[in-house]
């Protein structure tokens, strides 16, 4: 019983694993085993008979967490989106867009897997709208089965990091920081991953042609009257909206002093992205909108479809992510506003109908269920875990690992890919992340920073051969047999499951390299962040104790001088006024008046 007693918190953990190797639901799985331990705590008496009357208290904290609320706006945003036929456009226009260079659909499929990330934040919807849409099309034109299904899946799974993504709001929350300032460190990792996708495909393009070939002639739909692709008139209108965008971005700071009445020396990296590109964008759509409703033919087929179908998303990324990063609005706020807009957007395109917001509301309810029950299962558990210590000898445990910070962060990513073989970001994010935290920001880590890694790292687990759930998505709209295409009427040949797996596995050595970067270079996270100046108390202790004198410079006074102390410290005390420090309750009402002062 001592040694039970005594090692409770390790017994603790392997019994969840034994609980979840066994099958039962995470969230099950994490309650019981809260609750088991807790009363063998309680019968022990290592824990006291009251601990679990918190427990209702922490429920009902979990039911007031506004930042919570953030997760069912954004996917019920990205449920609309994707049943409303936004992807379906978006792929289209861009695969007419990429389609005459080599590897053109794929480039197509990461740069709308990136739009989408931006807009719907779920995963399921990426993966199965671009699977649905773009996997024939490639198939038809003679892609490679693993560079299609591999490239569809990766693109996917950008909704993982970059914003406004669930599993950053859960990170945010677990690691008791902002949304906003996750958020914000995001940004940059998200993006380079994307172009490091594209990386991936141009070195296809140029090693491997036959894999991915571009766009027969016939197959290019969108064209001028006279035959001509019409790219010049984009490509002139990209360049001077461009142009706009870095001129404005240039500027802000004057153009914000302006508006406020204040100099104002700086403003924030990602606040000035965000508006430099809305100015770019806003005036592609006024040059648009113009050239079409006066019929001054200033754009061509291709430049005016692409920037109508592209700006609503664009529009809703500034509504939804612009506002939070300006501080205008909160995360939930932003949200909130997002599922709005695609509302509009869907009635707006005539696409919205009481089946199509039956099926959101649903989905969204049962996402927004399932987060939560595990989050009630793994606060059950992290009571009971805090009960017995087991943060502490989990510190012990990670803190005692060879190469400090270093060793610490290699340590902790594999054992997050590892258990991404098995379990989901949210089961991650609710059972490991709880137990790192308060370790990383024992060493000085930056717990933005940290969530933005771990968010990287948790990404492969949509990845992982052969339990990747991103995998799973792709299986269910890939086909299953050969069939005949009804456009060229020839045989295609089915996709199989080991072709899905190969084709994820470049992926996810590019997202390895990914987490390796964030640790060798950490500003890639923290250039988007507000500097803040953090005092290590150690450290400052440690200073302190240089500065005192040596023992040996103390001074002992001699019995004279000792004798003849005291009188002359009476003498004075009698001679001097009274002061604050003698009377307490002068100090307390003149503490008193410098607090109102």
């Amino acid at each position: 019983m001592e040694f039970l007693a005594a090692n409770l918190a390790p017994i603790m953990f392997v019994g969840l694993i034994v609980f979840l190797l066994m099958g039962f639901p995470v969230a099950f799985s994490l309650g019981a085993c809260g609750l088991f331990f807790g009363l063998v705590g309680i019968e022990l008496g290592v824990l006291p008979a009251s601990l679990l009357q918190a427990l209702p208290l922490r429920i009902f904290g979990i039911m007031r967490n506004d930042t919570l609320l953030a997760i069912p706006f954004f996917t019920l945003m990205g449920l609309i989106l994707e049943r409303s036929g936004m992807a379906e456009d978006l792929l289209d226009t861009i695969g007419q867009l990429f389609g005459p260079i080599r590897g053109g659909l794929a480039f197509a499929v990461i740069f709308v897997g990136a739009l989408l990330a931006a807009t719907t934040g779920v995963v399921a919807a990426s993966v199965i709208s671009m699977g649905l849409i773009s996997l024939p099309i490639m198939l038809r034109y003679g892609y490679d089965r693993r560079v299609a299904s591999g490239v569809i899946a990766a693109s996917g799974t950008l909704a993982q990091i970059i914003p406004p993504s669930l599993v950053l709001i859960i990170l945010a929350d677990q690691l008791g920081k902002s949304v906003g300032d996750m958020y914000k460190g995001a940004f940059v990792p998200g993006f380079l991953l994307t172009a490091f996708y594209t990386l991936y495909v141009v070195g296809i393009a140029i090693f491997r042609p036959k894999w991915v070939p571009a766009l027969p002639l016939e197959a290019r739909s969108i064209r001028e009257d006279n035959g001509k692709s019409g790219l010049r008139s984009l490509a002139i209108l990209t360049l001077v909206c461009t142009a706009v965008a870095i001129y404005f971005g240039q500027h802000y700071a004057q153009v914000l002093s302006y508006f406020k009445g204040e100099s104002i020396a700086s403003v924030p990296t990602d606040e000035t992205i965000v508006v430099a590109l809305s100015a770019g964008v806003g005036l592609a759509f006024v040059a648009a909108v113009l050239s079409k409703v006066l019929k001054l033919g200033l754009l061509s087929r291709i430049a005016e479809r692409v920037t109508f179908v592209l700006i609503p998303p664009l529009a809703l990324i500034f509504l939804v992510l612009g506002t939070i990063f300006l501080g205008i609005a909160t995360p939930t706020e932003g949200g909130a506003m997002g599922a709005m807009g695609a509302f509009l957007m869907a009635a707006a395109r005539g696409r919205i109908s009481m089946k199509l917001m039956s099926q959101a509301l649903t989905s969204t309810t049962k996402l927004s269920c399932f987060v939560v029950f595990i989050l009630i299962g793994s606060t059950v558990f992290s009571l009971s875990f805090q009960g017995v210590d087991g943060p502490r000898w989990v510190e012990h445990l990670l803190t005692g690992l060879p190469g400090g910070q270093l060793g610490f962060l290699i340590f902790v990513n594999l054992l997050i890919f590892i258990l991404a073989f098995f379990l989901d970001f949210f089961e991650l994010s609710f059972i490991v992340v709880p137990l790192l935290a308060p370790v990383a920001e024992k060493l000085g880590i930056d717990l933005i920073w940290f969530g933005v890694l771990l968010g990287v790292n948790m990404q492969t687990s949509f990845m992982h051969p052969p339990f990747g759930f991103a995998l799973f998505y792709l299986r269910s709209v890939a086909p299953l047999s050969d069939y005949i295409d009804r456009l060229t009427g020839k045989k295609v040949e089915r996709v199989t499951t080991g072709q899905i797996y190969w084709g994820a596995v470049p992926f996810v050595l590019i997202q390895i390299v990914m987490v390796g970067l964030i640790i060798a270079f950490p500003g890639i996270v923290s250039s988007g962040l507000d500097k803040k100046e953090v005092y290590d108390m150690d450290k400052v202790q440690r200073e302190m104790e240089a500065n005192m004198p040596p023992p040996a410079e103390l001074t002992v006074p001699d019995a004279a001088d000792a004798a003849s102390e005291p009188a002359s410290a009476a003498s004075s005390a009698a001679s001097a006024p009274a002061t604050a420090d003698d009377d307490p309750m002068k100090a307390l009402e003149e503490a008193m008046k410098r607090e109102k002062k």
